[in-house]
Parts: C-alpha cells; sequence; structure tokens
C-alpha cells in the first residue's frame, strides 16, 4: 500500500488553493463582467500566451491524468495518437475555423449554425446535445477521476471532497467569468507541466530512462502464483495480464482493440473535430482573442504542448505498470475488486499510485496540488461554456425579451444548477468506472459528435449546404448513433472470465468504424437534402463561411488602401481637396460634415484599436439587442433593504461583481463601428503573417515526427 500525505503535503495544497483564488479574484476585480462580451469573452482582450495556456489546461483535466495513463498502463503507447491528432487539429481551428467565427460575430457554437442556416432547430439541437455531452462525457468522468486521486492519496470522504471541490470551483466561476478561469489556468498550466515533468523525471530514473520503459514494459506480468496464494483468488487464462505485442506501437492493424489506424483517421478524426473545432470549452477561449494574431499563436503554442502528454502522463502510467505489475494488472474481477474496488481493471489508479509511492514528501503535495488543478480548470471551464450556451441559445430562445441583466443571472444560476447534478451524479460516477476511462469518453463522443463534425465542415467548406440539408443530415446521425449508444449500454462487455455472447455487430466492429460511417452517412444526407431542395440566402453565406472570409479580407486590403490615402490627406495639410477626389465615393460619405476626415477601422475608443474592450465597444450578440441597464444580481436590488444611500449590501455586491452602469455609448448600437472592429480583428500585418505560417509549417512537422517515432 502507498504511503499517504503528510503534514508538509497538506501545506502545499493549501498554499495552492490560496494562491488561486488570490488570482481569481483580483482578475475578477479588474475586469468588466456588466456585459455579456465582459463576463463570458473576457472582453475579448486575451493574448495568445494566456491562451495558448488555457487550452492546454482546458483539455488536460482529470480524466486525462487517471485515463492517459491507465490507458498507458494497460495498451502502451496507442493512447498517445490523440495527442498528436489534437496538434494538427488545433491548427485546423486556428487558420480554418477561428477566422469565419470571428467575421461572423458569434459567442457560442449554437449560434453559428443559427446565422450560418438559419432557423433555430439547429442552434437548440446541438445547445442541448453539448450540455448532455458536458455531463456525461466531461463533468462526470472527472469527477470520478478526482475522487479516486483523493481516495488514492489522502482517504478522504469521497462525497465531501467532490462537493468542496465543486464549491470552490463554481464560486471562482461565478464571480469572475471567463478572465478569472483563463488567469488561473495559466497558473495552474505551470503547476501542471511542473509537477508532472517532476515525476517523469523520478520515476524514468527508477527504470532506467525511455529504453528502459520499453524494454521492461513488455515484461511488467503480474506473479500469479504469488497472488493466488495471498488470497482467495481465481485466475482465468481468458483473462489477459500480458503486455499486448504491438503495446510500444501507436498507429495498429486494421483490426486493432484500442486503435485500428483505419478507424483512427477516418472515424476518430472527425469527432476530435468537433471536440477541438466546434466544441464551445476551446472556441470560447480562442474567440477571446485580441485579434486573429493572437488566435493562431495561441493554437500553435497549445499545439507544441499537446506533445507533452505523452511524456508526462503516459510514459509513467507505463512505469506505473513495470513497478507495481501485481496491482495495477489484476490478474481477474475477484483480484481486480479487491485492489481498486473495480471488476472491469485497475490500470486507472496507475498514476495515482505511482505519485504516492515515488514523490518525495512536499511534492507528493505539489502533484496533488496539480491534480487539483486540473480538476477545477476542467470544471470551470464546462461551468463556463455551458452557462454560455445555455444562456444564449436556450434560454433566450424562450424568453427572446430578456434584458442583458436576466442573462447574466440566468447565466450564474445555471452554474449552480450544474454544481446541483454534479453532486447528484456522484453515485453514478463510482458505478460505471469501466476498464480504461479515457476509452469510455471516446466511444461515448465517437457515437454523438460526428454528425455535428460534418455540419460544421459543411457550413465552413460549401456554400450549397443549406438549413434543410443540415438538420436531416444531423438527425440522421444522431439517430444511428444514439441507438448505437443505447445497444453498447444493453449488451455490456462480461468480465474477463466468462465468455462474451453479445451480437458479432457490437462485439467486433470497433467503434471508430461506427464514428467514421455516422460522419459520412451524415455528410451525404445533408448534401442531398440539400441539392434537392432551395439554395441559402445568400446574406447568410457573407459571414459564415470561407469564402466570405475572402472576400472580407479583399476588403480590409481596400480599406487598408483607403486609409493610407486619409494619411496622406492628411500629411499634406489639405482634408478637402487634393486627392479627395480620387477617394472612393463611400469613403468621401464617410467624412464627417465639417470635413474631419474618418479614420477607418478605428474603433471610438482611447484603447489600441486591435483590443476592443467590453467597456467602450458595443457588444453585438442577440443578448444585446435587448440591454436595458445595470447588469446586477436581483439580490441587489430587492434583498438589500433600505436606500441607496445606507445599502451597504448593494455597495458591497457592487464592488465584489464589479456592476456598473452601462454607458449609453455602450448601450447604444452602430452597426458600421461593430464591423470595422471584425474586420480590424481579422487584420495580420504581414510580418506576423509570415512568421505564423512558419510556426505552423514547424508544428505541423513536429506531430508527423511524434507519430513516426512513437510507431517505428
Amino acid at each position: 500500500m502507498s504511503p499517504g500525505m503528510e503534514v508538509a503535503d497538506i501545506a502545499v495544497v493549501v498554499l495552492y488553493f490560496i494562491l488561486v483564488l488570490c488570482i481569481g479574484f483580483f482578475a475578477m476585480w479588474k475586469a468588466n463582467h456588466s456585459t455579456v462580451s465582459g463576463y463570458f469573452l473576457a472582453g475579448r482582450s486575451m493574448t495568445w500566451v494566456v491562451i495558448g495556456a488555457s487550452l492546454f489546461v482546458s483539455n488536460i483535466g482529470s480524466e486525462h491524468f487517471i485515463g492517459l495513463a491507465g490507458s498507458g498502463a494497460a495498451s502502451g503507447f496507442a493512447v498517445g495518437a490523440w495527442e498528436f491528432n489534437a496538434l494538427f487539429l488545433l491548427q485546423l481551428l486556428g487558420w480554418v475555423f477561428i477566422p469565419v467565427y470571428m467575421h461572423s460575430g458569434v459567442y457560442t457554437m449554437p449560434e453559428y449554425l443559427s446565422k450560418r442556416y438559419g432557423g433555430n432547430r439547429l442552434k437548440v439541437y446541438f445547445a442541448c446535445l453539448s450540455v448532455l455531452l458536458y455531463i456525461f462525457t466531461k463533468l462526470s468522468v472527472d469527477l470520478y477521476a478526482g475522487a479516486l486521486f483523493i481516495q488514492e492519496s489522502l482517504g478522504w470522504n469521497i462525497y465531501l471532497s467532490i462537493i468542496l471541490l465543486i464549491s470552490m470551483t463554481a464560486v471562482l466561476t461565478i464571480t469572475g467569468g471567463l478572465v478569472a478561469v483563463m488567469y488561473t489556468d495559466s497558473l495552474q498550466a505551470l503547476l501542471m507541466i511542473g509537477g508532472a515533468l517532476s515525476l517523469t523525471v523520478i520515476s524514468l530514473m527508477k527504470v532506467g530512462g525511455l529504453d528502459g520503459v520499453r524494454t521492461k514494459y513488455m515484461q511488467a506480468v503480474p506473479n500469479v502464483s504469488a497472488i493466488i496464494a495471498s488470497g482467495n483468488f481465481s485466475y482465468s487464462p481468458s483473462c489477459r495480464i500480458e503486455p499486448k505485442p504491438n503495446a510500444l506501437s501507436i498507429l495498429r492493424g486494421p483490426l486493432d482493440e484500442d486503435i485500428p489506424w483505419p478507424g483512427f483517421l477516418l472515424g476518430q478524426t472527425p469527432a476530435s473535430i468537433w471536440y477541438w473545432c466546434a466544441d464551445q470549452v476551446i472556441v470560447q477561449r480562442v474567440l477571446a482573442a485580441k485579434n486573429i494574431a493572437h488566435a493562431k499563436g495561441a493554437t500553435l503554442m497549445a499545439g507544441v504542448l499537446k506533445v507533452l502528454p505523452m511524456f508526462l502522463i503516459v510514459i509513467p502510467g507505463m512505469v506505473s505498470r513495470i513497478l507495481f505489475p501485481d496491482e495495477i494488472a489484476c490478474i481477474g474481477p475477484e483480484h481486480c475488486l479487491a485492489v481498486c474496488g473495480s471488476k472491469a481493471g485497475c490500470s486507472n489508479i496507475a498514476y495515482p499510485r505511482l505519485v504516492m509511492s515515488v514523490m518525495p514528501v512536499g511534492l507528493r503535495g505539489l502533484m496533488m496540488a496539480v491534480m487539483i488543478a486540473a480538476l477545477m480548470s476542467d470544471l470551470d471551464s464546462i461551468f463556463n461554456s455551458s452557462s454560455t450556451i445555455f444562456t444564449l441559445d436556450i434560454y433566450q430562445t424562450v424568453r427572446r425579451g430578456a434584458s442583458q441583466r436576466e442573462l447574466l443571472v440566468v447565466g450564474r444560476l445555471f452554474v449552480v444548477f450544474m454544481v446541483a447534478i454534479s453532486v447528484a451524479w456522484v453515485p453514478v460516477i463510482i458505478e460505471m468506472q469501466g476498464g480504461q476511462m479515457y476509452l469510455y469518453i471516446q466511444e461515448m463522443a465517437g457515437y454523438l459528435t460526428p454528425p455535428i463534425a460534418s455540419l460544421f465542415l459543411l457550413g465552413v467548406f460549401w456554400k450549397r449546404c443549406n438549413e434543410k440539408g443540415a438538420f436531416w443530415g444531423g438527425m440522421t446521425g444522431f439517430v444511428l448513433g444514439t441507438t448505437r449508444l443505447i445497444l453498447a449500454f444493453i449488451f455490456r462487455e462480461p468480465p474477463c472470465d466468462q465468455p462474451d455472447d453479445r451480437p458479432a455487430f457490437i462485439a467486433r466492429i470497433h467503434y471508430m468504424y461506427v464514428a467514421a460511417g455516422l460522419f459520412w452517412v451524415s455528410g451525404l444526407v445533408a448534401v442531398v437534402v440539400s441539392l434537392c431542395t432551395a439554395q441559402p440566402e445568400k446574406n447568410r453565406l457573407s459571414t459564415t463561411t470561407l469564402w466570405g472570409l475572402s472576400r472580407a479580407k479583399e476588403l480590409l486590403k481596400e480599406r487598408d488602401e483607403v486609409y493610407r490615402l486619409t494619411e496622406k490627406i492628411l500629411v499634406n495639410g489639405n482634408p478637402n481637396g487634393g486627392l479627395h477626389k480620387d477617394l472612393p465615393l463611400d469613403v468621401r460619405n464617410d467624412r464627417c460634415l465639417d470635413g474631419a476626415d474618418v479614420k477607418l477601422l478605428v474603433p471610438a475608443t482611447d484603447q489600441d484599436p486591435a483590443t476592443p474592450s467590453a467597456e467602450t465597444t458595443p457588444v453585438t450578440t442577440p443578448a444585446d439587442q435587448f440591454a436595458s441597464g445595470q447588469a446586477t444580481l436581483c439580490l441587489t436590488e430587492h434583498c438589500c433593504h433600505g436606500d441607496r444611500q445606507s445599502g451597504k449590501c448593494a455597495r458591497l455586491l457592487d464592488r465584489l461583481f464589479r456592476f456598473r452602469k452601462a454607458s449609453p455609448e455602450t448601450q447604444r448600437k452602430v452597426t458600421e463601428e461593430d464591423e470595422r472592429v471584425i474586420l480590424q480583428r481579422l487584420h495580420e500585418p504581414p510580418r506576423t503573417k509570415v512568421l505564423l505560417n512558419l510556426g505552423l509549417l514547424a508544428v505541423c512537422c513536429l506531430g508527423v515526427f511524434m507519430f513516426v517515432y512513437f510507431s517505428l
């Protein structure tokens, strides 16, 4: 049995909590949360370093430390394929999807579907599906993974620990919005990488480095005779206890039970496109960038960081099996139940068991803080993104006249609702452990998300796809995927010591091939129905497709030329003559009545035009069409008695949550200026563009190298 936490370890964890809360409240105090843009998109003022770190930490949750290490212990390098594949898909997000999302001016992914295709049924369908996916594939699994680590390291009551962690995360998210989430993510990224790196170095030293891992992992077999002699356990030859022969290769044969390479490329990749290019948790962070250059820089940084999990999580999981084969590779259902409380297998305890066994005092506390950081980061990402989707895409569809104040209150209350759902799911989480938790997540997403990926790809790349085609393509894939998912739950895989009598199409067909079929069938139905029905309206294509984006870039170049000519006029000291006759008609019309020239592409703010603030720039979401007055909690107006002069409670809440009266300038809608701000955010200086493209080439080469190196 591994040693427990000591006083020094607990002190490190406590100091971590204090530091995270201080940073979160500082970000909350400095940020503007009185508008939807300020709360949900951090005022669209984040830099590439903050976003890149937030992308990495939001993705690497506690389920990665438990699930990736567990799959590494059970099947070797294969699970690292998801991490290397993400390196390419992040660049697809930065170079293709984010420019389109920025140009369309959306806040949420369901809102993009509504703008692109029209109507509300696609938006509501995708919003509801996203919230369900958050609960069943992210929130519930994160809570189980965090509970498992706490149980291994501290022996605390699981329910009390989870409630405490969820409550702290919810307080951070409710008060701070996306700004607090992203700044604390930056701290947690450093903490996570530093702690995991120290564990990797210590564990590799114990087994002789990476070469020692390759050699000793293939010999990591439990001592069956000693285990049987130590307790009333039985062993069946059908229970595999030896490492798989191809454990040291990432991409495997087409019939492999873990990662068949055709299924991974054709089926798993579309499901991953949904996660990296159309999932609110990921996209919301990149949309908070100052401009497209910062967005692309963030995806490059996150892509480089995605190389780390193979070395920081997967390989330590393999080392854990080398050091503790009798526990990680349990010999049968009864033995597994005695070791870790699950009949399906004990690979999920590989990472916490390694931490508690090889890390010295103090560093164990650091790793505990890393796990809590991963859990809290993933939870606050889910809380913030799900509240955004629910508020702007579901609630506002029902209450079209909701004010901005009401939307902000509903967003915070929905976080409280998510907390209640999370706590209620704890008993279910403990029972659904499964053999390899990470593969469970991928299987669940593989049955539900490929149709969504096809709709987004068609929407961005194909102008002819219309609402009817997208809806019926999505519904076809959803019905087929849900049916397959229900059958998978009905016909569960039996314990290893019992015969597998499931139907062949359940037991023999890998879920990645099912995902590939769902993706292509959904896309085919969408194409056929679109071709058989009317074309989409042209005004829906101008800002929501790649082709509309190309036209916007041409317009941006034209306006850059106009701006240059206007500056030349001002330099020559002749604002009304000279080159005035050479300016285009629309630019001459933009000149003020008194002859003062309008500086195009520059918003009317005191800030850098590339970093529009939510405090001075009008917000453009549908939510703000109904903005009316100060964004504050109902408690401020109704629960604090007394007049305004003596309303201490009201003043306290105003200082704590930074609810400020929106100025008349903020409330006024100036569509022309909003368009200029969007075009400015899409502008890339020539030198910056060259550097980013060189970075893209380097990152893609890095991804290819990692695939080849771990497949040979």
